[in-house]
Formats: structure tokens, C-alpha cells, sequence
């Protein structure tokens, strides 16, 4: 029988509501069935829409389910970020009062508290994309080859097909043909360098039309994976930004502590209430 729950939508990445990428959170959901938690999912139309449950592991405050309007996701960022915002301000304590320990379909992710919350990237698999496939995403964004300075294929649980551009100019005149990046039926992040002393250090932008989002405002699972890839090529602690070609202003803090990368971003509920489900 449907009931009121706790939810909230939080903005994440930005401290600005409006700014940047949402998430609908969904507390005390231990009873949803799958179906039910898939139909919000399609319902609130969000990129991800999140779901809280007791934890099945020990060692986890709380375990988290994430959905888009199609599939089930076993990671992604920036619902880690939004769900441990609406844990905390719904009244969750974490049992370390400087970490929160989630579980979710990857296993415990921790995220620390400070000026902003921040989780610990989960390890990256990076593969060379095939060149067939690598061909055909390059003439889907309308890219010329010639802009490509690298490309993998970066696995964290979601699986990104990255390229690295020359240059963050690049990445925002991109105006990709959404039909044909849906047919190719992957994940497509791209990122480039802003100029040398810009406050911001590079511009990353994320397509997932095949999953019902063109392009996602901002993506914490695809600068986690970026930020461990590039380790050798970006300052040990930097800013991305996502979302610009959307009228957004994400903003990703990436830090690396020893052999921890940690992925921050500002959070801010726009909406508190309750879902009746």
C-alpha cells in the first residue's frame, strides 16, 4: 500500500541551486519493489533517481539503490554525493562522524566531510577503445580525428568511452548527432584542457543517450575515471567543469591523497518532502 516517505532533490557539484545536476532521493525505501522503484525512476525523468535502504553490509551506514529512466545503475557519483547530503539532513549519523560509508552495487564506497563532501573513487579498469567503434563515436560528436589526442574505454562500474581532446574550446563547440551516439548503444565522456593558468583545469562533457539522457549535466563517475586516468597529466588537485553547454556550472573538486583519488562537490536540496509510494 502506497504511504508518504521522506525525499528529497538535491542539487550536486554546485553550491547555487538550479546550478547543476539533480537527484531525487528517496529514504525508507527498504519495502519498494524493483518495479516500483524503476517506475519513479521513469516518472521523475532525472538522470538518476535514488534509493535508501538498510545495509546489508556491517560496515555501511546505509546502502543505495540508483536507477535512470532505464536501467539500474551499480555506481555513479553524483547520486553518492546527493543521496549522502539527504541521509545526513534527513538526521542519518554516520557511526565515524568524518566519514560516511555507503553501500551500493560495486560494494562500500567511503566519502569524508569537510567543506564539501567528497567520495573515494572506486578503482578504474582502462582498455583502448576498438578503432571501429573509437571512428564511429568520433563522427557521431562531429569531431574531427585530428582533435583526438587519446581515447579509452574507463570502467567503474559504469563504462565510459572516453576521448581526450586538445583542448576545452573543442569540447564545448561539440554538437553531437544524439540519434547516431543512441545507435552506437555506449556511454560517451569527452574532456579537454582550458588554457594554461585558467582557474578551472579542464571541460568534460557526458552523452548517454542510449540510457535516456543526452547529455548529463555533470558526472562524478566519469570525472572519477578521467581523474585516475589522466593521474599523469593533471595537477595532483583540480577543478572540472561540466555543464557549461547546458547553462549549468558544475564544478568538480578532484584531489589525489597517496593512492586515493577523492571526487567533491557541492550539494544543496531544492526539494524537501515527501514521495507517496
Amino acid at each position: 500500500m502506497a504511504r508518504p516517505r521522506p525525499f528529497r532533490q538535491v542539487d550536486v557539484f554546485t553550491a547555487e541551486p538550479t546550478l547543476d545536476n539533480p537527484v531525487a532521493v528517496v529514504l525508507d525505501a527498504d519495502d519498494l519493489a524493483d518495479d516500483q522503484m524503476a517506475a519513479l525512476a521513469r516518472w521523475t525523468n532525472l538522470s538518476v533517481t535514488a534509493f535508501v535502504l538498510a545495509p546489508t553490509d556491517p560496515g555501511a551506514d546505509y546502502r543505495v539503490r540508483i536507477f535512470t529512466p532505464r536501467t539500474e545503475l551499480p555506481f555513479a557519483g553524483h547520486p553518492t554525493l546527493g543521496t549522502a547530503h539527504a541521509w545526513l539532513e534527513a538526521g542519518g549519523v554516520p557511526a565515524d562522524p568524518g566519514t560516511i560509508v555507503q553501500e551500493c552495487g560495486i560494494g562500500l564506497v567511503t566519502l569524508r566531510r569537510g567543506d564539501r563532501l567528497a567520495f573515494a573513487a572506486p578503482p578504474v579498469r582502462a582498455e583502448p577503445l576498438d578503432p571501429t567503434l573509437q571512428e564511429r563515436v568520433v563522427a557521431a560528436l562531429g569531431l574531427h580525428p585530428g582533435a583526438v589526442v587519446d581515447a579509452r574505454l574507463l570502467d567503474n562500474g559504469p563504462r565510459w568511452h572516453v576521448l581526450r581532446l586538445d583542448s576545452a574550446a573543442t569540447v564545448l563547440g561539440l554538437v553531437p548527432d544524439m540519434s547516431a551516439l543512441a545507435g552506437l548503444g555506449v556511454d560517451v565522456g569527452v574532456v579537454g584542457p582550458h588554457p594554461e593558468g585558467a582557474p578551472l583545469q579542464v571541460e568534460v562533457r557526458a552523452f548517454a543517450p542510449a540510457d535516456g539522457i543526452p547529455e548529463d549535466p555533470v558526472t562524478g563517475s566519469l570525472n572519477a575515471s578521467v581523474a585516475q586516468w589522466l593521474r599523469d597529466v593533471l595537477p595532483d588537485a583540480y577543478v572540472a567543469a561540466q555543464g557549461t553547454a547546458m547553462a549549468r556550472a558544475g564544478r568538480v573538486h578532484v584531489a589525489h591523497d597517496g593512492a586515493t583519488t577523492w571526487i567533491g562537490g557541492d550539494t544543496v536540496s531544492v526539494l524537501s518532502g515527501t514521495a507517496t509510494l
